[in-house]
C-alpha cells in the first residue's frame, strides 16, 4: 500500500467530495499563519494523543515539508492505522501547485 499523496491527488479527492481527514502535525504557529484545515496534533504531542484519530478514516497528515508528517504517519502505522497517508511536499507544495494564494513561509 502507498502510504503518501501528492498535492494535485488530494487536489483530486477532495474536488471529487471523497471524505479525507486532514491532520496537521506541526506547530500551532504554524498552523495559525497558515493551514489547509484539519485538526492540528504538533508532532511532539502525537504520541499521546493519536487515540483521538479514528483509524477508520483516511488520513492525510501535513506538515511544511512533509518530514515531519512522514514521520507521523510511519508512527501512526505502527498503531494500526492503514489508512493514513504523508502530503508529499507539505503545505509548502500545495501553496505552490495547488493554491498560490497560500502565504508560504
Amino acid at each position: 500500500m502507498k502510504y503518501e499523496i501528492t498535492s494535485s491527488e488530494l487536489k483530486q479527492k477532495i474536488e471529487k467530495g471523497e471524505t479525507v481527514f486532514l491532520l496537521d502535525v506541526r506547530e500551532p504557529y504554524e498552523h495559525e499563519y497558515v493551514n489547509l484545515g484539519g485538526k492540528l496534533i504538533p508532532l511532539n504531542q502525537l504520541r499521546v494523543r493519536f487515540k483521538e484519530l479514528d483509524p477508520e478514516h483516511e488520513i492525510v497528515v501535513y506538515c511544511h515539508r512533509g518530514n515531519r508528517s512522514a514521520y507521523a504517519v510511519n508512527f501512526l502505522i505502527q498503531r494500526g492505522f492503514q489508512r493514513v497517508k504523508n502530503l508529499v511536499g507539505g503545505i509548502d507544495d500545495w501553496s505552490q501547485r495547488v493554491d498560490q494564494d497560500l502565504p508560504r513561509y
